[in-house]
């Protein structure tokens, strides 16, 4: 029995091996499916959440569409290709320059001029001169400072930087200038070698390598990504986890501001426009000082641009200099580009776009000046389109060369800050102007579709601040108006509303006119009318509105009573003053109210 045993221990042990081999065999290829699956998954996760090695197409990335374009990328924004490389030098569109780098660069394509104006004289240079001239005195260097294709005028940025606070470098591959006129920016260190891509994201195509101790500019914070510019000028994201000591860090490139000083009196303006239609009204002018208070700076409207050539037409009188500085009162001739030789926007563009119209214009005031002994100037140009605006400011700054070196104080009338008339250019004008003046009024002007206040407080108050975030507080002088309009309202007819459908006019069901009136003949027009009077405190005005023979009446008063809260925004914002428009429009009672604010 024993021996039988022993015989069939091999047959069963040889059943148990082939049980294991099979059982392992399964295990082995369940083990080896299992791993393709997770493989293939892998390759699925990795497809769909691994880094892409997609590399962007850098002349896409930049515009380049052809050879011989430069890419342009100022601070942080990657801009149009709108440079050459030539000679080996860098040459950018003055339309870049102007907009993007230094805007007191100024191109006169008419007269082939590249204009810079400093404090006290202005860098001319022509097309394809290697020289420049400033005050009467040339200066050459070893490259052609302006280039021409066609209509367009490139600058070398070798030139731009002489009058830049700025620093450039260039490079290949594709050609592009790198251009940085930040004084400040954030930075931080990349820790290890890694891509920059053109968008947040692992699956976005790489602009770029940075490697490990490279310093990036830090543009913004997106999630887990940050926007950063590499010193070679490809803006793009990084994770953030892959930058360290993050900091804000200052540059000092030596570069020296000019300064454009300015004429700052030390008493607080009290300043009223003189409406003098011709000769014989200067004669009026004792009369008019007689009828004032504290009234510091006098400007009769003595100047008009005859032609687009820039002649003067002047009515200016030293008798009416000579009574005036007799008061103690000081005269800033107004010029205006309407109500005279010119009176359009096409006009004073044909004008202002002109740099010999510009000089001769400046150079017939500047005598007038010297002529009579006036003490300023005030630029009351009104006719200013979008298009013109570069030309305008163009002006005031080489007008204002002039003005500094003879001491000759320079105001400039601007309407209240809105979208549509930044081409004034505010902020410029409180660099090189003495004195920037608010028009704080024609909150709803002559022709306006609709009834309502000349300057309600809410408008005044708005037109302070948004001019104090582009000029310093002690240049701004805030206007008010001495007139108010009586409104006559009447019913658009069923006619009349059809015909304005698709148009402006079609929100308005009202046809409206208005009549200006000083303020003790407005106030005369309510009470002959027998109309009550009330305060409405939204505007800060007395109001009223009367009916008679099918017509509206509506009228936001000027006086004593609305004049106060407007001189105490003065006060509280700490301006250089006040002005107002016109002389001969106001009550008695106002000048006692102002000299209160100024002195």
């Amino acid at each position: 029995m024993d021996q039988r045993r022993r015989r069939r221990r091999p047959a069963r042990g040889r059943k148990q091996s082939r049980r294991r081999r099979k059982r392992n065999l399964i295990l082995k290829t369940g083990f080896f499916i299992i791993v393709i699956i997770a493989a293939i998954a892998a390759f699925f996760l990795w497809r769909r959440y691994g880094p892409s090695d997609q590399q962007a197409d850098r002349n896409e990335y930049y515009g380049i569409e052809s050879d011989g374009q430069l890419a342009i990328v100022v601070n942080n924004e990657v801009l149009e290709p709108r440079g050459m490389i030539s000679d080996g030098r860098a040459y950018v569109e003055y339309a870049i320059v102007r907009d993007y780098i230094n805007q007191r660069f100024y191109w006169d394509p008419g007269e082939n001029v590249l204009l810079y104006t400093l404090p006290t004289d202005t860098v001319s240079v022509g097309v394809g001169a290697s020289e420049y001239t400033l005050a009467n005195q040339k200066t050459s260097t070893d490259y052609v400072i302006l280039r021409t294709e066609g209509s367009t005028a490139y600058i070398a940025l070798d030139f731009v930087a002489q009058y830049t606070d700025m620093s450039y470098e260039v490079f290949t591959d594709p050609d592009r200038a790198v251009v940085v006129t930040e004084k400040e920016e954030t930075v931080a260190e990349v820790k290890r070698d890694t891509q920059v891509r053109y968008q947040g994201g692992v699956k976005s195509p790489i602009l770029t390598e940075v490697s490990k101790g490279d310093t990036v500019a830090v543009i913004e914070d997106e999630g887990d990504w940050k926007k950063v510019r590499t010193q070679d000028g490809f803006i793009g994201y990084l994770k953030q986890n892959r930058l360290r000591d993050e900091q804000k860090t200052t540059y000092d490139r030596g570069f020296e501001e000019p300064v454009y000083t300015n004429i700052s009196k030390d008493y607080v303006i009290n300043m009223a426009w003189h409406n003098v239609t011709n000769s014989d009204a200067n004669s009026s002018v004792l009369e008019m000082i007689a009828s004032t208070k504290g009234l510091n700076t006098i400007s009769p409207t003595w100047f008009h641009v005859a032609d687009t050539s820039g002649n003067l037409e002047s009515i200016v009188s030293s008798e009416y200099v000579n009574y005036a500085h007799q008061s103690n009162i000081e005269v800033w001739a107004a010029i205006r580009d309407f109500d005279g030789g010119i009176s359009s926007q096409e006009e004073s563009y044909a004008l202002l776009s002109s740099t010999s119209s510009r000089t001769n214009l400046i150079n017939q005031l500047m005598a007038a000046v010297f002529q009579t002994g006036i003490d300023g100037i005030n630029v009351d140009f009104e006719m200013i389109s979008e298009e013109c605006g570069e030309h305008y400011i163009q002006f005031i700054r080489e007008l204002s060369v002039q003005c500094r070196k003879n001491n000759i104080v320079l105001s400039v009338d601007n309407y209240v800050p809105q979208n549509y008339n930044q081409q004034y250019h505010r902020g410029e004008q409180g660099a090189v102007a003495d004195y920037v003046v608010i028009m704080g009024y024609d909150e709803h002007y002559g022709g306006s579709p609709e009834a309502g206040s000349v300057a309600s407080y809410d408008f005044v108050k708005a037109g302070i601040e948004n001019t104090l975030e582009e000029v310093p507080a002690e240049k701004v002088i805030n206007a008010v108006p001495f007139f108010t309009r009586v409104w006559e309202e009447t019913p658009k007819t069923e006619e009349e509303i059809a015909a304005a459908q698709g148009t402006d006019a079609a929100e308005y069901t009202m046809n409206v006119t208005s009549t200006a009136y000083g303020m003790a003949d407005a106030r005369a027009v309510v009470e002959q009318a027998g109309a009550q009077i009330t305060w409405d405190e939204t505007t800060q005005q007395n109001y009223a509105t009367w009916e008679a023979n099918g017509v509206t009446y509506e009228v936001w008063l000027e006086d004593a009573q609305s004049l106060e809260p407007r001189l105490k925004l003065m006060k509280d914002y700490g301006l250089a003053g006040t002005a107002a428009w016109r002389l001969g429009q106001e009550t008695s009672d106002i000048w006692e109210l102002i000299l209160q604010y100024v002195n």
